[in-house]
């Protein structure tokens, strides 16, 4: 057996035997979808995705379609409802996002169900116990974005804004909302409860995460003060280059949002400084004209800008958290084998003091 980065009380509180979709095999998504009400020919296809399971699905009638089904325990039924109602709303005003369908149907003699309010959100229970939520939406094709070309920068900065003006029309009751204190204080604290940080192995993270998170609380004060209170808005929450498609033709011509499984409440700053190119030196050219074109539709606080490396570092630590809450599903070891190492905490470390001297006044 190869060795494990873990400590045994890590393995124990998550043992890899435990896979959430392990019984999530095609036929019970072509059972799913022909219960619901959709039409499968039986081809389809499954895609990339760490944290739910997502399958392209063949209709007789020639549509194809995407049903996701959501990791179970990771959101609530309120908090899966608000995000397919952002997504409607955004789409109402014609904001290009890839919002879910109403389910035409149910079948709760084999397991499936339609949610009472909206009807985009399914359940099924398979008879030997488990059960997950899920949706179904169109295909949208196309490819990443260019944002190093300015008009592919210049068009998603408008089309952010866009999407910013119908997120601050009213509050998230029941999805996060992004601090220091829920992204990465809390974040870290799990990484120490499971076991993963050793202090005799590993004190130099210990003692930078801890100076990195004093040193993003500091900013976030800072900006909050000069400002009058951080203005916050219902966001796309995980909007970095992979959850934008470029599309090259006709009437949807454009960039159009996907995935807005993490949406959360925060600063509007949290959906721009993703889409920067990792260079730092193209990021500064790239910010600029990202925060001209979004400010031709609507007004961005410009002393936001200083949360950028804050919330970068806020990434970071809860990277390392997702990976070891997910841990005990099988996915996860084999992506990310190095996860936990010695030198794994070591690079993080080097990367986090990085971090505490690009926040500093």
């Amino acid at each position: 057996m190869p060795d494990t980065p873990f400590p045994r009380s890590a393995q124990d509180a998550h043992p890899t035997s435990v896979a959430p979709f392990a019984a999530l095999d095609p036929q019970v998504v072509l059972d799913t979808l022909w219960h619901a009400g959709f039409h499968p020919d039986g081809r389809l296809l499954q895609l990339n995705s760490y944290e739910n399971r997502v399958w392209q699905v063949h209709l007789d009638e020639g549509e194809v379609v995407v049903v996701k089904f959501y990791r179970p325990e990771r959101w609530s039924d309120a908090q899966l409802r608000e995000e397919h109602r952002f997504a409607l709303a955004l789409a109402a005003e014609e904001v290009p996002v890839v919002p879910p369908l109403v389910l035409p149907a149910e079948d709760a003699a084999a397991g499936v169900c339609r949610d009472g309010q909206q009807g985009t959100l399914g359940h099924v229970q398979l008879p030997e116990g488990p059960s997950w939520r899920f949706a179904v939406s169109r295909r949208r094709a196309g490819r990443p974005p260019d944002l190093e070309d300015e008009r592919t920068l210049a068009w998603t900065g408008r089309l952010l804004a866009r999407l910013h003006r119908v997120g601050a029309r009213e509050p998230f009751q029941h999805r996060p909302r992004l601090t220091v204190q829920t992204l990465g204080t809390a974040a870290r604290q799990a990484l120490l409860d499971q076991g993963l940080v050793r202090p005799e192995l590993d004190a130099g993270w210990l003692r930078a995460s801890q100076a990195a998170l004093e040193a993003a609380q500091a900013v976030f004060d800072e900006v909050s003060s000069a400002s009058g209170g951080l203005r916050q808005l219902r966001l796309h929450g995980d909007c970095h280059p992979g959850n934008v498609l470029w599309r090259e033709e006709g009437e949807q011509a454009g960039p159009h949002f996907v995935d807005l499984d993490d949406c959360l409440t925060g600063p509007a700053i949290q959906d721009l400084w993703m889409l920067l190119p990792g260079d730092r030196d193209s990021a500064g050219t790239a910010l600029d004209r990202l925060v001209e074109a979004y400010q031709s539709v609507r007004d961005l606080d410009l002393t936001e800008l200083r949360l950028i490396e804050p919330l970068r570092t806020l990434r970071m630590l809860h990277h390392s958290a997702w990976i070891a809450r997910r841990w005990h599903d099988p996915a996860f070891p084999r992506a990310f084998p190095w996860f936990g190492s010695p030198g794994y905490w070591a690079q993080q470390a080097t990367e986090l003091w990085e971090q505490v001297e690009r926040m500093a006044p």
